[in-house]
């Protein structure tokens, strides 16, 4: 049977849907998006394994870092704590990640870290909105690593100039893995590995657009379902015509040392 939903009916229910967290299961069946073949959070879980003090950097719900402490058990550190900086997802982190004695701290995401010098040996963070490496560096202790997947430059855009038109050079490559690679190292810290993949991303219906417009903000600033309208109409209609709306992410990932003193 021939799905009937109306475009008012997809839009209205992809402008329902809570987007609290980082979990993407609502998706499932309406879009895909291809994983990174270096498995971010089974190979954070097996650093948290030998860590001491671990921080979580920007943990949104705590579904990532939960996940990873899952995989390091029974072997953990005994000092963990996260920041988050939107209070919805800091109430959402603290729910889920109390139980593994998890401190979740509120922070901005652009203020400085709230805590003392040196103080973890791992830092993680799985697409942080940028990287404040004075900071990473400063709550390092000597040989601590900085452990992070990040989103890429140009992610996506496929699907955003669809919204806002074409990008300038400065926006496509402001997440640019050598130009992240040398703020790292003009604060002091090495790079031992830098991995980068581009990603295929699938979007079967205009409901799956809307939700993750909504719930990446960074995407198209300020989308709303009015604004865009227009747009998601036309888009609508070319997912109807021609299938699947194609696109791709990219994601690097970050293996980052403090040099010991």
């Amino acid at each position: 049977m021939a799905d009937e939903r109306t475009f008012e009916d997809l839009v209205a229910e992809g402008a329902a849907v809570p987007t609290e967290g980082w979990d993407f299961s609502w998706f499932e069946g309406r879009a895909t998006e291809e994983r990174p073949s270096w498995g971010y959070a089974r190979s954070a879980g097996e650093r948290l394994a030998r860590a001491e003090a671990a921080l979580d950097i920007q943990t949104g719900g705590g579904e990532v870092f939960d996940f990873a402490l899952a995989t390091a058990a029974p072997s953990r550190p005994p000092l963990l704590a996260a920041t988050e900086g939107w209070p919805p997802n800091v109430a959402k982190a603290t729910a889920l990640l109390r139980p593994r004695a998890v401190v979740v701290v509120a922070a901005p995401d652009d203020a400085p870290l709230p805590f003392a010098d040196e103080a973890f040996d791992l830092v993680l963070s799985r697409h942080p909105v940028s990287a404040h490496w004075t900071e990473i560096a400063r709550v390092l202790g000597p040989g601590g690593t900085y452990f992070a997947q990040h989103v890429g430059p140009s992610s996506a855009y496929e699907l955003v100039e669809r919204f806002v038109g074409p990008q300038t050079d400065e926006r496509r490559t402001v997440r640019h893995p050598d130009r992240e690679r040398a703020g790292a190292e003009a604060v002091g810290l090495e790079v031992v590995d830098l991995r980068a993949e581009r990603l295929r991303m699938e979007f079967h219906d205009i409901a799956a657009v809307v939700h993750f417009l909504r719930k990446v903000i960074w995407m198209v600033p300020g989308f709303t379902v009015e604004a865009y309208e227009p747009q998601l109409r036309d888009l609508h209609e070319r997912i109807e015509k021609e299938g699947a709306f194609v696109a791709h992410s990219t994601r690097h990932l970050f293996d980052i040392r403090k040099p010991a003193a």
